[in-house]
C-alpha cells in the first residue's frame, strides 16, 4: 500500500512536494476520492491526501463571496450557504456513487479540480466561471497565489481557469475563493413522459427558447428512469423529459404557464411542485440513473446533435442515455467490452464533433484505451509547455489524463 501524506498546511505541502520532484517520487494527488478512479491508472510511489486542509477561511453573504480550504467537504459549504439563503450556482455533481463510493465525499477543491458541474451550468455556467481565486502549490514545491479576495480585473495569465479541469496533474489546490448565489424561493419541474429522443431534445430547445430562466433540462431514456428514486416517475417504466423553472413564489405560477402554453404541441404535461421537485433534481446531482456496472461515458456535443450521435452509437451497440443541458451533456452507458466501446463512440463523434471522457470503465479497459478526448496537436503542445512549468519533474498524477503527461 502506498504511504500516505496529509499535510495541514500549505508549507508543509510545498516542502514535501519540493523534496518529491527532487527525487522524481510520483505522487496520486487525492481531495475526498469521489472520482480518483476517473481516468487512466496512475502508478505512483505516494498519495497526498488534501483531507486536513479544510475548513471556510471567510465568507461575506453580501458580496456573495467565499473562500475555503481545498479539503473541505462539499456538504459543509453547501449547509453554511444554505443558512444565509444561498447556494453553489454550478450545483456539482457527486461521482461518488457512480464510481462505487459513498455519496458525500466530494471536496470543494476536488469540484474545481475537475471542473465539474450539474444541470444548472445550462444558465448558471461551470465550475470554473465562479473561481475568482486560488491557492496552490505546483509540482516543484512553489507556492502560489491568484485572484484570491475575488479581484474586480485580472490581467496576464488566468490560473484559475489553467487549474480548474486540470484533475491535479498540473498542481495541488490549497485554497478556493468562489462566488455563490441567492437560493430560489421556489421551484417546479415540467415532465412530458414517453418521448423519443429526437422529440425529447427539440422539447428541451424549445424550453429553453422561452424567456421564463429554464436551469435544467434533461431527458432519461426508459431503460434508465426505471433506476430513479422518486416512487411515480420510476413506475410509469416510460423516458422521462424534464424542465426545471425556479423563482420567487409569486412570479413561478405565471413562468409555469407560460411554458405549458409553448410546449403543448410536445405531449401531456405533469407538473412536480417544489418538494418532489427538488428531491428529483438532488437525485441526479448524484447520477442516481447511471448508477451500475456498465462502463460510462460522458459525451459533450452541441445539443441539436445528442439524439444523433446517440442513434448513431446505438447503431454498433445498445446504449442508454441520460441527456443533460439540453443534450449537450451525454451520460451514456455501454456494454462491457475489451475497448469500452470507444472504439465505435469516437467514430460517431468524428462526424458530429463533441468530446467524450470514459468516467467508468474496468482496468483494463482504462488501461488500454485514451480515457479523455484526444486533443489535437496545438492543445498538446500547450499542454505539455504548461506541465513543463508547473510540474517539470512530472510527479503529480503522472499519465492521469494522457499517457505523455
Amino acid at each position: 500500500m502506498n504511504k500516505v501524506t496529509r499535510p495541514a498546511a500549505d508549507w508543509e505541502l510545498a516542502s514535501f512536494l519540493a523534496e518529491a520532484s527532487a527525487s522524481g517520487r510520483t505522487v496520486e494527488i487525492v481531495g475526498g476520492g469521489s472520482a480518483r478512479q476517473v481516468g487512466r491508472h496512475s502508478d505512483t510511489a505516494e498519495i497526498v491526501s488534501t483531507h486536513v486542509l479544510r475548513g471556510i477561511r471567510s465568507y461575506d453573504p453580501g458580496d456573495m463571496v467565499m473562500t475555503a480550504q481545498a479539503g473541505t467537504p462539499m456538504a459543509e459549504i453547501e449547509n453554511e450557504l444554505a443558512r444565509k439563503g444561498q447556494m453553489l450556482a454550478f450545483e456539482p455533481v457527486d461521482l461518488g456513487p457512480v464510481m462505487g463510493a459513498e455519496a458525500g465525499r466530494t471536496t470543494i477543491g476536488g469540484a474545481f479540480a475537475i471542473n465539474i458541474s450539474g444541470s444548472r451550468r445550462l444558465s448558471a455556467g461551470a465550475a470554473r466561471d465562479h473561481l475568482v481565486g486560488v491557492q496552490g502549490v505546483t509540482g516543484g514545491g512553489t507556492t502560489f497565489r491568484s485572484g484570491l479576495r475575488a479581484l474586480n480585473s485580472v490581467a496576464g495569465f488566468d490560473l484559475c481557469r489553467a487549474i480548474c479541469g486540470s484533475w491535479g496533474t498540473l498542481a495541488v489546490l490549497v485554497e478556493a475563493a468562489f462566488r455563490v448565489a441567492p437560493r430560489p424561493e421556489r421551484t417546479a419541474t415540467l415532465i412530458v413522459l414517453d418521448q423519443t429522443d429526437e422529440i425529447a431534445i427539440e422539447t428541451l430547445c424549445a424550453a429553453c427558447g422561452v424567456p421564463v430562466e429554464v436551469s435544467g433540462a434533461v431527458h432519461i431514456n426508459a431503460g434508465l428512469s426505471q433506476r430513479l428514486v422518486h416512487d411515480g416517475l420510476r413506475e410509469t417504466g416510460a423516458a422521462v423529459t424534464a424542465i426545471r423553472l425556479e423563482s420567487y413564489s409569486a412570479f413561478l405560477p405565471d413562468r409555469i404557464e407560460r411554458l405549458k402554453r409553448a410546449l403543448r404541441h410536445f405531449g401531456e404535461i405533469h407538473v412536480l411542485e417544489d418538494t418532489d421537485s427538488q428531491a428529483f433534481w438532488g437525485e441526479l446531482r448524484q447520477l442516481s440513473v447511471v448508477q451500475g456496472p456498465r462502463p460510462l461515458w460522458r459525451i459533450l456535443t452541441l445539443p441539436t446533435h445528442a439524439a444523433a450521435v446517440v442513434a448513431g452509437i446505438r447503431r454498433h451497440m445498445p446504449v442508454d442515455a441520460f441527456y443533460d443541458w439540453s443534450g449537450g451533456r451525454i451520460w451514456l452507458e455501454v456494454p462491457q467490452s475489451a475497448d469500452a466501446g470507444a472504439t465505435d463512440v469516437r467514430r460517431v463523434l468524428a462526424s458530429f464533433g463533441g468530446h467524450a471522457t470514459l468516467i467508468r470503465a474496468s482496468d483494463s479497459a482504462r488501461a488500454q484505451v485514451e480515457v479523455f478526448h484526444p486533443v489535437d496537436p496545438g492543445i498538446e503542445r500547450m499542454s505539455a509547455a504548461l506541465k513543463s512549468v508547473f510540474d517539470p519533474a512530472r510527479i503529480l498524477n503522472p499519465g492521469r489524463m494522457y499517457a505523455a503527461h
